[in-house]
């Protein structure tokens, strides 16, 4: 509830303000090393990666400065990070780079960001930047791409005796009774008390879910009561179904309120853990925690579309530039960015997809290539629709991908029985649908052909917004979006 006020504050407020002038260069007509190498700057990067502030971080800033030796770049951290961006940003107040708040709408990017480029000339170095970019204006760079799947233990999983990577919400809850009957580590752990990593769940319904790169922005939002059981364990519905059956069969940690995300790192590692749902990104962190990298594995969500499976993939934080800096700021800014995403080890080092085309897919992601696991890489909302997923989503304060309340209110639900899956399905629906009311956007089956037949899995029956089928071509034809990721992907043996 939080994040959906703080976003309706933004919009109202305006206090990026948005009035600067700048008739410097874009990013894309930087070259780094060579541009502006006397140009003396102090810059402040606010950043949600508090465990990198004075590690990482520090080190690429040394190698930045052998280049720019008068750029000085400071870092400042927050645990909080989307909550403590959103309220700064109606103050100002946050530096010259930061991470885009995932609550924020895209018509309200031109309030706070400088413009980096044209969409349609970043793209053909940069991938994942539909999500932070609006009419044809990239506002955030990615600091890499995100593919959504779970961390585990290898070791637990064969002391467990499960000898397949399971492939369907219910193959993982018998995994995770393997794991409970055969050794003594906790099968699946919530993460409850830090909040935000519930929140990552919310990834996984669409791409995942649905194999549909249109789902989320495109289907999703016109759909009718969206977390319904299909019938089939696909969709949204079947996500939820694995938290709140895994918290009620008694799968997860023994008192979810005290879990302690810092230090669940090293005991995945060390094998007190058998698994965590979260993105690539944690990959590296769980592996570092400990004495045994090896042990620590990721693979797909467990859910099987016609067969196949899929992975979202997609933009982690963004940079972003402030509107407000001066014209200083924002060049040593931009060559920062520029920098840190084609020249820096970020990317490899987070076991994420890398932001530039043609870099190179992390080792931990071999299981995907294993199981012949799809990439799925949300398009766009229609043409006019560009902040339609966001104004339900926060309309309904359900907040998607960012308020966590509600995956904790089902996991209390889940532990005392006092609701079922079903009835906070309803409750979401009923949310959901009250905000596509005021966004004029449900239409039942004589508009996009959408309603019950598509909510019961019936994709065949979705007026032509289908998933894709079984091959890569058939993703490339119906989604030329994302066409580059997936054929870079299959160069690197990504995908089958």
């Amino acid at each position: 509830m939080l994040a959906a006020s703080m976003a309706v504050s933004l919009s109202a407020c305006g206090g990026g303000g948005g009035g600067s002038s700048y008739d410097g260069p874009t990013i894309d007509q930087l070259t780094v090393g060579k541009d502006y190498t006397d140009l003396a700057a102090e810059i402040q990067v606010f950043t949600n990666r508090t465990d990198l502030v004075n590690k990482d971080f520090q080190s690429y800033v040394t190698e930045f400065n052998k280049l720019y030796p008068n750029i000085t770049v400071t870092y400042e951290g927050s645990t909080n990070y989307d909550s403590d961006a959103t309220t700064r940003m109606t103050a100002g107040d946050w530096g010259d780079i930061c991470m885009i708040p995932s609550s924020l709408q895209k018509s309200d990017f031109e309030a706070y960001f400088q413009p980096l480029g044209s969409k349609t000339t970043l793209e053909q170095t940069y991938d994942f930047l539909t999500e932070k970019s609006f009419q044809d204006q990239v506002y955030g760079i990615p600091s890499m791409g995100n593919a959504q799947g779970i961390i585990y233990n290898k070791k637990i999983f064969e002391q467990a005796g499960i000898t397949e990577i399971p492939k369907t919400p219910d193959e993982f809850l018998d995994a995770l009774q393997k794991i409970k009957d055969n050794t003594d580590a906790t099968p699946l752990y919530t993460n409850f008390a830090a909040g935000w990593t519930l929140a990552a769940w919310d990834a996984y319904i669409s791409g995942s879910a649905t194999g549909d790169p249109d789902y989320a922005n495109q289907v999703m939002v016109h759909e009718e009561n969206p977390f319904s059981d299909r019938g089939d364990m696909t969709g949204p519905y079947a996500v939820y179904y694995v938290m709140y059956e895994a918290v009620k069969r008694g799968l997860v940690e023994d008192d979810p309120v005290t879990s302690d995300w810092e230090s669940s790192k090293n005991r995945i590692n060390t094998g007190e853990i058998g698994c965590m749902v979260l993105g690539s990104w944690a990959v590296s962190q769980c592996q570092e925690a400990g004495p045994n990298p090896k042990d620590i594995g990721y693979m797909s969500f467990p859910i099987t579309v016609n067969g196949k499976q899929y992975a979202t993939a997609g933009a982690d934080y963004c940079y972003a530039v402030n509107i407000n800096s001066s014209d200083d700021e924002k060049i040593a800014s931009m060559l920062y960015i520029k920098w840190l995403t084609e020249s820096s080890d970020y990317s490899i080092k987070q076991g994420g997809l890398p932001t530039v085309k043609g870099g190179p897919i992390p080792d931990v992601l071999a299981a995907f290539e294993e199981n012949e696991v799809t990439f799925v890489v949300n398009n766009d909302g229609l043409e006019g629709e560009e902040d339609l997923q966001t104004q339900i989503s926060n309309g309904s304060e359900l907040t998607l991908n960012s308020d966590y309340s509600k995956h904790q209110r089902l996991i209390e639900s889940a532990l005392d029985g006092s609701k079922t899956l079903d009835d906070n399905m309803d409750e979401w629906n009923a949310a959901w649908t009250n905000a596509q009311n005021t966004y004029g956007s449900i239409q039942s089956e004589s508009g996009l052909g959408l309603g019950a037949g598509f909510s019961q899995g019936k994709a065949e029956d979705a007026g032509g917004l289908t998933p894709v089928k079984d091959d890569n071509a058939a993703m490339r034809k119906s989604s030329p979006r994302t066409s580059s990721i997936f054929g870079r992907m299959e160069h690197y043996g990504a995908l089958s």
